[in-house]
């Protein structure tokens, strides 16, 4: 007997559950609803968040769901926002940071810009130079830089320049970009403004006039003119600037200067391809031909024809040689006319 049942408990169980108070009397248990089953295929996204203490950005839902912006320009005002001020945010460190070419950038950058998330204000130094800063705007104005349009139609983006006062209290620039404005990254050009009929390009300058018009001078001027494209692709002119160049080509043929010789001097000196290349040749050309027209040839004395020396010919009577242009008598034996001394 003296062998212990291990598995006789070793006393009636109260029915109180571990840390649970005793009941008291009259007293009824609480009874928990059982939790639900979680659904086998649950639809849509399930967030599994965790609070973030340092090195966090809070974006707008207006950026994150924006309905007109595309993904591109979406993750670039995410990135643009997240970085600190000062950080350079131009095309080529973009381009450098993130797979996607220049142009897909420029692109975004563009939307962003569009609907007020990014500003380009243009800024002279004290030193003479122009620099565009880039100002983020977490939380654009969208009436000011989209207007409202009829419904259906999309509203075209549109600049309005803010004043002095309220950049004063916008947000602190993100980046600056320190270059002339001549060597600003394509794609981020502040909008080019409409020219004004007054700046609108002016005529062609007059040109050299010939002393005769000749149909033959002309079109030689004129086949002149064309051939100026083969040497040189920038001076490919139209018909209007070859009709109006034409005359001033055959001033310079008219005063004995060789086709070679027109050519290179229109063609010659003009600065490399680039920068400094001409926007209009056809100016470019009626100005050479006014300013280097060449004096006139010098005055020569017509010089007096050579004597006509007429071939030997038999006199028909005399058989004698005499000069003459057809055969016949010598002026000895010619009769005499009437009224005329032999």
């Amino acid at each position: 007997m003296d062998t212990r049942n291990t598995s006789a408990p070793s006393c009636a169980p109260s029915g109180v559950a571990d840390g649970q108070r005793p009941l008291r009397a009259n007293q009824r248990p609480r009874v928990r609803p059982p939790a639900p089953a979680p659904a086998a295929h649950p639809a849509g996204v399930t967030h599994d968040n965790s609070r973030h203490t340092t090195r966090f950005t809070v974006i707008g839902n207006h950026l994150a769901q924006h309905r007109e912006l595309s993904l591109l320009a979406m993750g670039l005002g995410l990135h643009i926002q997240s970085l600190p001020t000062g950080a350079r945010v131009d095309i080529k460190t973009l381009a450098d940071r993130f797979p996607e070419g220049a142009t897909r950038i420029a692109a975004g950058l563009r939307e962003l810009e569009a609907h007020g998330y990014l500003r380009r204000i243009r800024e002279r130094t004290p030193g003479g130079r122009i620099v565009t800063r880039t100002i983020s705007c977490n939380q654009p104005a969208a009436p000011r830089n989209l207007p409202t349009t009829a419904p259906g139609r999309a509203a075209k983006p549109v600049r309005v320049p803010r004043p002095q006062a309220a950049l004063a209290h916008a947000a602190p620039p993100v980046a600056e970009t320190d270059a002339d404005e001549s060597h600003t990254t394509p794609g981020m050009r502040p909008e080019p403004t409409q020219p004004k009929p007054s700046e609108k390009r002016r005529p062609l300058p007059a040109v050299p006039q010939p002393g005769y018009s000749s149909p033959d001078l002309l079109r030689a001027a004129t086949a002149i003119l064309a051939d100026l494209s083969a040497l040189d692709p920038r001076l490919h002119l139209s018909a209007c600037a070859t009709a109006h160049l034409a005359p001033g080509v055959a001033a310079w043929l008219e005063r004995d200067v060789p086709p070679a010789a027109v050519r290179h001097a229109l063609t010659s000196g003009l600065p490399p391809e680039g920068r400094h290349s001409p926007h209009h040749p056809a100016a470019v050309l009626a100005y050479r031909l006014t300013t280097e027209l060449p004096p006139p040839p010098p005055f020569r004395t017509p010089e007096a024809p050579e004597p006509v020396r007429h071939p030997l010919q038999n006199c028909d009577h005399c058989d004698r040689a005499f000069r003459a242009p057809e055969p016949g008598r010598c002026g000895e034996c010619r009769p005499v006319a009437p009224g005329r001394t032999p």
